[in-house]
């Protein structure tokens, strides 16, 4: 379905993008609020969902919370028709796996590991801005050019620009719709109450979080270097000494005795095989680097900044040995075989 929308479209036509073909109409989908909102007592939920919706808007008419005051009419209805065209990508593309209000519960979600994207807390794992900082706009669209390698995130490089440019706006939509919903039903919980005077500082402080982000492309602190077997013998060095292995294993198939843990959204987790030459983030070097550098958010991943930022050639060494180890397999050189450890705990069985 080709989405256009002229100047006289009311929001009943819009509501069309959302009900069933045919002569029955069905209710809008609609943004759900979180589990944290529907544990609170009902009149601090309507007041956190009013607030929400105050500055993000509703699937009708979704709203950036970054965004700048329109200067005229036609901006802020350019604007609408964006996230709208967003809006219609991502219920065509995105919704399956990421679900309707990005909370990475949609339809096929409990059968992917690992699984898809959970928008709402405001943490994307593959970013170029350092650890627990939000992603970069430019992050986002280079996930969606690049796909996630070994996972059910596809590459969307065949989609317009005009597509994944627009998509990317409407995720972050969702993304800072969440946080703020977060930040407010964390703040009614604890004190029981929420103060009208203090939504609009909490508003600040997460449009704050992607404002800097857009500031903060982590940069290599040394040029890159040509990537010799000489770096690769002094980037496994690194490795064994510098903590890497504790996770990924001496031959970096990550098969270490307690490699599994729980990510920010309380999933089983482990350390990449790097040996699989699946490397989630990127395959350049400056994808490496960075990862080494900035960790992986919501991943007990860390990054290594502080402890390798006064060895620069550290980093680039540890770039060309996880690059020589991703590309074996690719080269032919035999991989040690070794036990295959679970991706996910075991669920227990329950009685009837």
């Amino acid at each position: 379905m080709s989405f256009a929308i002229r100047s006289g479209t009311t929001l009943g036509l819009i509501a069309s993008l959302f009900t069933a073909s045919g002569c029955q109409r069905s209710e809008p989908v609609q943004w759900e609020a979180s589990q944290q909102v529907q544990n609170l007592a009902p009149a601090l939920a309507t007041q956190v969902s009013a607030a929400v919706q105050a500055r993000s808007g509703t699937v009708l008419l979704p709203k950036m919370l970054t965004d700048a005051e329109p200067k005229s009419e036609r901006d802020k209805f350019a604007r609408e028709l964006t996230l709208k065209h967003g809006q219609e990508v991502y219920m065509k593309r995105c919704v399956q796996c990421h679900g309707v209000s990005g909370d990475g519960n949609g339809p096929v979600a409990k059968n992917l590991y690992p699984r898809p994207r959970d928008y709402r807390r405001g943490i994307f794992k593959f970013t170029s801005t350092p650890y627990g900082g939000r992603p970069r706009r430019e992050d986002l669209i280079a996930t969606l050019y690049r796909g996630i390698i070994g996972t059910s995130m596809p590459s969307f490089r065949l989609l317009p620009k005009k597509d994944i440019e627009a998509v990317v706006d409407y995720v972050l939509v969702l993304a800072q719709r969440g946080e703020l919903e977060y930040q407010l039903a964390s703040e009614a919980d604890a004190s029981e109450e929420l103060i009208e005077e203090d939504i609009p500082d909490f508003v600040q402080d997460v449009g704050n979080h992607w404002k800097e982000a857009a500031a903060s492309l982590t940069q290599p602190l040394t040029p890159e270097p040509q990537l010799t077997p000489e770096r690769v013998a002094l980037g496994r060095e690194a490795f064994l000494s510098k903590g890497c292995s504790k996770c990924h294993g001496e031959d970096g198939r990550g098969h270490t005795k307690d490699n599994i843990g729980k990510d920010s959204w309380g999933h089983s987790t482990r350390a990449a095989d790097l040996t699989s030459g699946m490397l989630h983030g990127g395959q350049d070097p400056i994808d490496i680097y960075r990862r080494i550098m900035n960790g992986i958010n919501g991943s007990p991943m860390p990054g290594f900044k502080s402890s390798l930022e006064s060895e620069p050639e550290t980093i680039w060494n540890l770039v060309s040995y996880v690059l020589s180890v991703s590309n074996r397999r690719r080269e032919g050189t035999a991989v040690p075989a070794g036990l295959m450890k679970p991706y996910a705990e075991p669920v227990e069985a329950t009685a009837e």
